[in-house]
C-alpha cells in the first residue's frame, strides 16, 4: 500500500509548479512538456506521476497520446485551506493598522 502524494510535497518542487502553470493554460503531452523543460520524458513522467497522485492533473487519452489537464477543483481545495489563514492574517494586519494610526494620532 502506497500512500497518496501530499499536495504540498507536490507543489514544493519548482519544476512541478512550472508544469502546473503550463497545463493550466493548455493540456500537454509528456513529450511536449519534456521539450519545454529540456529534460527527458522519463523525468517529466516522474513529475507528472506525483501531480497525478495528488489529483492536481488529470490524464485524457486521445488516440495513442495522453494529454494532461490541470484539475482546478483540487487547487480550490488548497485555496479553501489557505483562506482560513488569510482571514487570520488580514485581521491581524487590520488590528496592527489600527494600533499604528492610534499611535500616530497620539503623537500629534
Amino acid at each position: 500500500f502506497k500512500m497518496k502524494q501530499d499536495i504540498f510535497h507536490a507543489i514544493a518542487d519548482p519544476t512541478r509548479r512550472a508544469i502546473l502553470t503550463f497545463i493550466a493554460i493548455q493540456a500537454l503531452t509528456p513529450n511536449a512538456m519534456a521539450e519545454k523543460f529540456d529534460m527527458s520524458r522519463q523525468a517529466v513522467s516522474k513529475h507528472i506521476k506525483v501531480l497525478q497522485e495528488c489529483e492536481l492533473v488529470k490524464p485524457e487519452h486521445v488516440g495513442r497520446e495522453i494529454y494532461y489537464h490541470f484539475n482546478p477543483q483540487k487547487m480550490q481545495e488548497l485555496d479553501k485551506w489557505l483562506a482560513q489563514f488569510r482571514k487570520i492574517w488580514e485581521t491581524q494586519f487590520n488590528q496592527l493598522d489600527n494600533v499604528l494610526s492610534t499611535l500616530k494620532k497620539q503623537k500629534k
